[in-house]
């Protein structure tokens, strides 16, 4: 997810995207123990989208940034 993108969601989605994001890298990083893993750069761009989300929350806890946006 590109930051301007990011920049247009409210907080709840952001939530709710780092939830599935956290769920998407326990699954592939299941599948790399496994040996089943198609794209092993997926996990990067996960792991990068996780950080992306966790850093826009912080945002609003801090009040940096605000619904209204």
């Amino acid at each position: 997810m590109k930051a301007y993108e990011l920049r247009e969601l409210t907080q709840s989605e952001i939530e709710i995207r780092l939830a599935d994001s956290l769920e998407e890298l326990y699954n592939l990083r299941f599948q790399h123990a496994m040996h089943q893993l198609e794209n092993p750069l997926r996990v990067k761009e996960v792991k990068r989208d996780i950080a992306r989300f966790k850093t826009a929350l912080r945002e609003f806890e801090l009040g940096i940034r605000t619904e209204e946006e």
